[in-house]
């Protein structure tokens, strides 16, 4: 074959290849469907970290699929009341939530499973169990069945502290009567130790606090607390939050919805939603550290829990947990799922990476950092 017949073939061949690539951007183009959804935040805008783990994950659905699946994400009250996020996507009043699953333990303590309980996994914990550990199915064969509904982990704060106090705790005693506002499980437990729970909600903490309406307040942690004001009216602020060791934060999709999306579309909105995981409990990380240093700057004293108190309220979770899963099969399931997998997550936990923190942190107090 000389080499204008080749050159001649080579472009025939080349052209012909050219005009299937032309025809073939089209015919993928049209297999993916353009798919508007709203989303319901259980958060104010102002939480900009929790509610921005929404935003995160909406931008990462479109940016993935050129624009074709778009996720609009209503601040919490705007859609429904924040709270009632995900009842609304249950409904098919919009197409799902992003929001706390605990906060309807109240119908079924199962629901608080796939946030947190008192004593639970911690953040890392909860992604070993949910990713690799069979969690997220286990959540969604009683999401799907009880609540019609979708479950996909996009969100975590971490550890959280335990709140702002007027006076000190210096034992189980002084908690005696302390009206605190927290909510939802931990509330229920730690009522059993003599506080009173209080159910207010964020904006209204700091006048609670001021009036001495109120004695306590949990919210989050550093960053978030900081901007409410707390120091200035409650001077100790307690840690660790052992009521919120790891909650995770979700995407409650309407199952009808999620089963209508195209695979590649499914596949796109749980990996946006592990990433925007990831990504919150790395802003997290960054932002509470410079938090912390100026709350402390500004008069915070930050006090532990003592011991006496954390003893008392595990053992009073436990015989909760034991009275729930006596009569409550789902919540039973998942709770000894986690419970076994955080005995080993412990035992591996306290060898290598506790070791290591443990003497850096010798390391940042003897200023050697």
């Amino acid at each position: 074959m000389d080499r204008r017949s080749f050159l001649t073939k080579a472009s025939v061949g080349g052209v012909a290849a050219a005009g299937v690539a032309t025809l073939a951007a089209p015919a993928i183009a049209q297999e993916a469907p353009t798919v508007t959804w709203r989303c319901a935040s259980g958060f104010p805008k102002s939480l900009d970290t929790i509610y921005g783990a929404a935003e995160t994950m909406a931008n990462y659905v479109s940016e993935a699929t050129d624009g074709k699946f778009k996720i609009q994400v209503f601040p919490g009250g705007e859609l429904v009341p924040a709270l009632e996020a995900a009842e609304g996507a249950a409904a098919g009043s919009f197409e799902m939530a992003h929001t706390a699953a605990y906060y309807d333990w109240g119908k079924d303590p199962t629901n608080a499973l796939g946030t947190t309980v008192p004593f639970g996994l911690n953040y890392r914990q909860m992604n070993g169990w949910l990713y690799h550990g069979g969690g997220i199915d286990m959540l969604n064969e009683f999401f799907h069945a009880s609540r019609n509904l979708h479950y996909l982990p996009c969100g975590n704060t971490g550890v959280q502290m335990a709140g702002w106090y007027r006076n000190e705790i210096n034992s189980v005693a002084d908690l005696q009567g302390l009206k605190m506002r927290i909510g939802g499980f931990g509330g229920s437990i730690i009522a059993k130790l003599g506080v009173v729970p209080q159910q207010i909600a964020g904006g209204d903490i700091y006048p609670s606090l001021e009036k001495g309406t109120i004695d306590a307040a949990e919210f989050v942690g550093p960053y978030d607390d900081e901007k409410l004001g707390f120091y200035k009216v409650a001077p100790f602020y307690y840690y660790p939050g052992w009521w919120e060791g790891g909650p995770t934060l979700s995407n409650m999709i309407n199952l009808d919805k999620w089963n209508e999306l195209p695979p590649s579309y499914q596949a796109i909105l749980r990996a946006a939603s592990e990433a925007a995981n990831s990504n919150m409990m790395a802003n997290y990380d960054w932002k509470n550290p410079t938090a912390l240093k100026s709350l402390v700057a500004n008069g915070t004293q930050l006090r532990p829990l003592p011991q006496d108190v954390l003893a008392a309220a595990y053992d009073a979770a436990v015989s909760t947990y034991a009275e729930i899963s006596a009569t409550n099969a789902p919540f039973k399931k998942i709770y000894d799922s986690q419970q076994a997998y955080k005995r080993d997550a412990y035992l591996w936990a306290q060898i290598a990476e506790y070791n290591y923190d443990i003497f850096m942190m010798t390391q940042q107090q003897a200023g050697k950092l």
